[in-house]
């Protein structure tokens, strides 16, 4: 076998940022399997890039169909290299059933490190970045997005989400909704473009902060979950024991106790259960 299939990493906005390996691949690969077609044009162009093969449209929709046509290219003696439209392929991109296809027929798979918007944003945000997790695009429809949400609500690690300009606001007060006004958040738009902007501050501050046009790529990185004081749960305790003892169930009272002290249910309750077992 002597193709070969390649996963490159491409700038995020910045041109500049583009390997030299990167543009020698792009030059000499058979195949150009790209998300969009017309951007790769495009990027080809702006980098100076002069390309002897074809290039494929590879998105989504057509990536489970196309990725065996790729590999028996690969099989066949093809170099051929796949990009996304900024940053690593399959991170929220296609890639994913490509690469699971080569592994399945036992094609080895290169990868062409480079730019990534998911770690520019941690390097960049000042929050915790010894463990996080990437949780992508939320779900479009409010009620999915607050049920994703309300799943992270004591996740402790640093959460970074990529979204839509047209959606941040909606997505922010969600956020807001879920884990109180004094969770700190970044918000990264347009990262190594021109009009670069980094807003940083607690959610009650960037909930204020989306109410207008927003335009550009976004990505979010979000503080985990605190560990709390004792003397805050002692309180939370109280206040449930109050509750209950005017006739609120106890379930009832955990998410009420939560809802006004902005913090997780689970909290509330892993208090309440450890009060329990002191008496």
């Amino acid at each position: 076998m002597s193709g070969r299939l390649f996963l490159a990493a491409t700038p995020i906005g910045n041109v500049g940022d583009a390997s030299i390996r990167l543009r020698e691949l792009l030059g000499q690969a058979d195949i150009i399997a790209a998300e969009d077609s017309r951007r790769a044009h495009r990027l080809l162009s702006d980098m100076g890039v002069t390309y002897v093969g074809q290039i494929w449209s590879f998105y989504d929709a057509v990536e489970q169909v196309k990725s065996p046509e790729i590999i028996d290219r690969v099989e066949a003696g093809a170099t051929v290299v796949m990009i996304s439209d900024a940053g690593m392929p399959s991170v929220s991109d296609p890639g994913y059933r490509l690469v699971r296809e080569a592994i399945e027929r036992g094609v080895n798979v290169s990868v062409v490190p480079g730019p990534s918007a998911v770690l520019a944003a941690l390097a960049i945000s000042g929050l915790p970045v010894d463990r996080f997790t990437f949780e992508g695009f939320l779900p479009r429809k409010s009620g999915e997005r607050l049920a994703a949400l309300t799943e992270l609500e004591i996740e402790k690690r640093t959460m970074v989400f990529f979204e839509a300009p047209h959606r941040l606001s909606e997505t922010i007060k969600a956020m807001l909704e879920v884990f109180g006004p004094q969770r700190q958040v970044v918000v990264c738009r347009e990262l190594t473009k021109t009009y670069e902007e980094i807003i940083r501050g607690d959610l009650a501050h960037l909930a204020s902060w989306v109410d207008r046009e927003i335009l550009g790529e976004i990505t979010i990185v979000l503080h985990g979950a605190s560990e709390q004081a004792p003397s805050l749960a002692s309180d939370w305790v109280e206040q449930v024991a109050t509750r209950v003892a005017l006739g609120v169930s106890q379930r009832d009272a955990i998410a009420e106790v939560a809802k006004e002290m902005h913090v997780p249910k689970r909290d509330v309750y892993d208090a309440v259960l450890a009060s329990l077992r002191l008496q």
